[in-house]
C-alpha cells in the first residue's frame, strides 16, 4: 500500500483545499462504501451524467435522495416486517443502505426516476457565464492612453 503526501499541494494551491482533503480521504482509505447496493456512473452527454443504482425491492416511498454541499446522497429504508416468513434461500437483498457521492462544483442533480428496479438520478455540469472562456478585444493603444489620463487627471 502507497502513502501519498499531499501538503505540497496544501502550501502551494489556494483554493483546492476541498480536493485536496478528497484526495487525502480516498488515497487513506478512510472513505470505505459497502457494495451493495450496485451502482453505474454513466457520461450521457457533454456535461451530464447518469446514476444507475439497482435497488430491486424498494418502492419509490422508501428511498431517499438529498444534495447537501456538493455530497449526493441516496438512501433506502426497508419498513420492519411484522409478518413471520419462513424463507427457504433469501437472495434478494432487502436491507437498509446510504450511498454517498462526492459532487464537483457546478454538478446538480436534474432528477430521478425508478423503473424496471434500477433507480437513475440524471446530473448536469453547469459552468456560469462568468467562468467560461470569453474573447477580449485588442483595442487601439490611444483608447487605453486616453481612459488612464480620465482615471488621474493630475498627471
Amino acid at each position: 500500500m502507497r502513502n501519498f503526501d499531499f501538503t505540497p499541494l496544501y502550501r502551494s494551491a489556494i483554493g483546492f483545499d476541498r480536493m485536496a482533503s478528497l484526495l487525502d480521504t480516498m488515497a487513506s482509505g478512510e472513505q470505505k462504501q459497502p457494495a451493495y447496493p450496485p451502482y453505474d456512473i454513466e457520461l450521457t452527454g457533454e456535461d451530464s451524467y447518469r446514476i444507475s443504482m439497482a435497488v430491486a425491492g424498494f418502492e419509490q416511498s422508501e428511498l431517499d435522495i438529498q444534495v447537501e454541499q456538493n455530497r449526493l446522497i441516496v438512501s433506502g429504508k426497508k419498513p420492519e416486517e411484522t409478518a413471520q416468513r419462513n424463507f427457504l434461500h433469501r437472495g434478494i437483498a432487502a436491507r437498509n443502505f446510504e450511498r454517498r457521492f462526492q459532487l464537483a462544483d457546478h454538478v446538480r442533480v436534474t432528477g430521478a426516476k425508478l423503473e424496471n428496479g434500477l433507480l437513475h438520478i440524471e446530473l448536469m455540469r453547469e459552468i456560469p457565464e462568468t467562468m467560461k472562456p470569453r474573447k477580449i478585444e485588442i483595442g487601439d493603444s490611444s483608447l487605453l492612453r486616453h481612459a488612464e489620463s480620465e482615471k488621474n487627471p493630475a498627471q
